[in-house]
């Protein structure tokens, strides 16, 4: 896909995409050329027509429940018991946001994020933002490998690295039989992950944790004790993941939405209503999680074992948490559960960097290919660190995975709310005022804990640094300067203007569409037909229902 940049006549002199791009997606079409049957199912009652949007949100959503969730929530509950609930609050309704949007945007342009990148921007930009997308599905990887490695080991006692090249074929078997009934599957992984959540809200309900410190950790923000910040920006990391941006702006184009300003409208709605559940969902778990996490550990009765165990917490040793629930069999199936959900959230994993190898380089390769690509460049850090360093190196590793997301979301989350809020890119259908003061409050606040936990964590470690001061100077040299290019980095993003128009609006090409716009201001119920249907042929194969 060749990102010509011409001269748009109909915009001003911005700078718009060739007839074979994004232009093409906004150029108007008669009444006649609708697809009638669309339009029949258009007009089917709210909850039906709602069902028929409902599969991106929830499968998006398992990302918020994968094990690197799982792990930064026990080591959180573990470590500050309630103290952190207002970082899954506030990361859960940012969250909301940033998917909305990520789904407005799909639905209004037609294209997914990565493949607005790949046109906005330079050559050398794109590139750096292809990279930095595709380190982001590594470390988002990492943790659902290993959870899944974990599973595996507590199952069948397999070695760890065994349990990272099994998971990686097992996710390419998986995404192989999905043209033959994978859905089902999808839908059995799901309720074995609600098991495990079932499995946490009755050990909630067993040791009671006190309502007022679970409600002041929710609503009080606080960062005390060791590690709070670090601790903190990993649960951010864990919860808000920039390849889940590039996800969910593919995902919706696997729907057929009917060409009008109301049908996208209401398909924005839809979107937004799908995300709040499932997110609400998300939120629960995984405040249950810190809940039990917190409760266990700070009781006054336990067991040297069980107090180490605490104070070095991990995937591979959690299951006592819910030995009053399920007893002997407690470390069996939250194995169970816990492989369930490293499977189901890599499946989502691969599919993002589908979709970001697809938008960024235009690369077309047989799916198995690429699917086979994506799953070796994702398993190999969790590969080689399982080698080295064992279940330990492993545990450690997911952490920094989720800091390392957290300080990557920048590179995802500043083109989306750029892109959202500009009406070049969306048209009539861009931000509100009030979204886009909201969205870039959030998202700056997080940029900013992001850089600030960067420079004040690195210039700490310097001070205390046992090494000899020329390794110490050697290291700023080179650390300093990289510091410097990412704040550089993140400024250009936020600062540099958009000039690529992918949407054009049809009133100023079109009569029909003048007329029909005027009828609708007049109140004759017909609506601004424009040609913003995002239904994509080439992701149709999505394993959603239709």
């Amino acid at each position: 896909m060749a990102a010509i940049q011409n001269e748009s006549r109909g915009m001003g002199g911005s700078n718009c995409i060739s007839a074979h791009d994004l232009c093409r997606v906004s150029s108007p079409v008669n009444n006649k050329d609708y697809d009638h049957q669309d339009m029949d199912s258009y007009q089917k009652p709210g909850w039906r027509t709602f069902l028929s949007f409902v599969g991106p949100g929830f499968l998006v959503s398992l990302a918020y429940l994968d094990p690197g969730n799982l792990e930064t929530d026990l080591q959180a509950g573990a470590n500050h018991r309630y103290e952190l609930l207002w970082v899954i609050l506030i990361g859960l309704i940012f969250a909301l946001v940033i998917q909305s949007l990520a789904a407005n945007l799909g639905v209004s342009t037609g294209k997914h994020l990565s493949e607005l990148c790949k046109v906005e921007y330079p050559t050398f930009v794109k590139y750096c933002l292809w990279l930095l997308a595709e380190v982001a599905v590594i470390a988002a990887d990492i943790p659902e490998v290993i959870g899944t490695a974990f599973a595996l080991n507590i199952l069948f006692n397999i070695p760890v690295w065994v349990g990272v090249l099994l998971t990686g074929f097992s996710t390419l078997l998986l995404l192989g039989l999905q043209k033959y009934g994978v859905r089902k599957l999808e839908v059995l992984i799901a309720i074995l992950v609600f098991i495990m959540a079932g499995c946490f809200f009755g050990e909630m309900s067993y040791v009671k944790p006190p309502a007022r410190d679970v409600l002041k950790g929710m609503f009080v923000p606080k960062l005390s004790g060791h590690g709070a910040t670090g601790d903190a920006i990993a649960l951010l990391g864990a919860l808000v993941m920039p390849h889940n941006l590039f996800l969910h702006s593919a995902l919706v184009l696997s729907r057929k939405i009917p060409n009008s300003v109301r049908g996208v409208n209401d398909a924005c709605r839809y979107f937004l209503i799908e995300s709040g559940i499932a997110l609400f969902v998300a939120f629960l778990i995984n405040v249950s999680i810190i809940a039990v996490s917190g409760t266990v550990c700070s009781a006054e009765n336990l067991s040297s074992d069980e107090l180490d165990r605490c104070n070095d917490l991990s995937l591979d040793s959690a299951s006592f948490l819910l030995k009053n629930v399920l007893g002997k069999s407690s470390s069996t199936l939250y194995s169970i559960a816990l492989l369930a959900s490293g499977q189901s959230s890599t499946i989502t994993g691969t599919y993002a960097g589908q979709f970001i190898m697809q938008g960024f380089l235009d690369l077309n390769m047989r799916k198995w290919l690429r699917n086979l690509i994506t799953r070796c460049i994702a398993i190999t850090p969790s590969l080689i660190v399982s080698i080295i360093g064992g279940s330990s190196g492993a545990g450690r590793l997911i952490v920094i995975a989720s800091m390392i997301l957290s300080f990557e979301l920048p590179f995802a989350l500043i083109p989306l709310l750029k892109f959202s809020s500009t009406t070049i890119k969306m048209g009539p259908y861009k931000n509100s005022m009030i979204i886009i003061v909201f969205s870039w409050a959030l998202g700056l606040g997080i940029i900013g804990i992001n850089i600030y936990y960067l420079t004040t964590s690195f210039v700490d470690w310097l001070i205390h640094s046992t090494l000899p001061r020329v390794a110490n100077v050697f290291i700023g040299l080179i650390v300093f300067p990289i510091m410097a290019i990412y704040v550089l980095s993140v400024l250009y993003l936020m600062f540099r203007k958009d000039v690529v128009v992918t949407f054009i609006e049809p009133s100023k090409l079109d009569l029909s569409s003048q007329v029909g716009m005027e009828s609708r201001e007049n109140g004759d119920g017909r609506g601004n037909e424009m040609t913003n249907a995002p239904y994509r042929e080439d992701l149709a194969d999505i394993p959603f229902p239709e």
